[in-house]
């Protein structure tokens, strides 16, 4: 099996678990490939969970879920040493972050001194503890689902924090005809339970390696640049993008024209990844009446093709 077909595969087995929803599953993988964090933010209930635990399952990766709440710890994340009297020395027992994907649940619900703890480990792929730095495994993904803000008990996620995922993305309510398959089928706990997996850890590092080696012509870089010089005119963000931003989008431009069978970035490709890869990392002017993906739509339709 080639790797477009492997692709193909990835795609369509996620998409038995989450009905009517083919883009959100279709960004996700490309997040993946990316090597990116992912956000997934909406409503309880619409299949957050049940997403992240797929893609950890479909992609071969170990898993670890981390339910986030008001009195949740950085050292519940990390781990902590302590002392064995049978070795007469501190041991440390490695906390649920030690793991391929951490599905942070409701990461919003934590007190914000929680939420730091991650922010090493999803930028550097390790943590610091009692002054001694331990790597992660390899890959290491951070899923995180989180409420909408005015919801009771939620602690909203600092710039900081929110430059660190790839994605942003939102499920929504099901159309009919996929909530009707919803009610008329399997329990998905059941279904996500009995996936197979599709791919390997040694098999994600050579896709991703793949995507790494996509080419991104001149025109596509000074379109891209055009995209991020746009952000940064105020006239339609209070602050522009950051070149690591940049970056993220020209990746995860990539990882979507592999996932499209391409051996180099389209306009397409980016434009297709930019509200979900841009939108959580600015603030609209507010006499734009527009959120930030409304925002980023508009500003796609006003900057010109290369």
């Amino acid at each position: 099996m080639n790797a477009q077909q492997k692709l193909k595969s990835l795609v369509d087995q996620l998409n038995t678990v989450l009905v009517g929803k083919p883009a959100q599953t279709h960004d996700c993988v490309a997040c993946l490939l990316a090597a990116g964090h992912l956000l997934i933010e909406d409503v309880p209930g619409v299949g957050k969970t049940t997403l992240a635990h797929a893609l950890a399952r479909t992609f071969g990766l170990q898993f670890s879920r981390v339910q986030f709440t008001a009195d949740l710890m950085p050292s519940d994340l990390t781990g902590v040493a302590i002392y064995e009297r049978s070795k007469e020395a501190f041991v440390f027992h490695p906390g649920p972050l030690f793991t391929q994907v951490l599905l942070a649940d409701e990461i919003n619900r934590a007190s914000p001194k929680a939420q730091s703890a991650l922010l090493e480990a999803m930028e550097e792929r390790q943590v610091s503890v009692d002054g001694e730095t331990r790597a992660l495994p390899e890959p290491f993904f951070v899923i995180a689902t989180q409420n909408p803000h005015d919801q009771i008990g939620t602690y909203a996620l600092p710039e900081s924090q929110m430059d660190r995922f790839l994605m942003r993305i939102s499920l929504g309510y099901p159309d009919r005809a996929a909530e009707r398959e919803l009610l008329a089928g399997q329990d998905r706990r059941e279904m996500v339970e009995a996936l197979p997996s599709l791919l390997s850890a040694a098999e994600l590092a050579e896709l991703q390696q793949k995507v790494i080696a996509i080419h991104a012509a001149p025109p596509l870089l000074d379109y891209v640049q055009d995209l991020i010089s746009a952000t940064r005119s105020g006239q339609w963000f209070v602050m522009g993008l950051s070149p690591r931003a940049g970056m993220a989008v020209l990746r995860a431009a990539k990882a979507q024209a592999l996932l499209c069978g391409r051996d180099y970035v389209a306009p397409d490709d980016v434009q297709a990844i930019l509200p979900q890869t841009t939108a959580h990392r600015l603030i609209p002017l507010s006499e734009a009446g527009r959120g930030a993906v409304e925002q980023v739509r508009a500003m796609i339709d006003a900057v010109p093709l290369p």
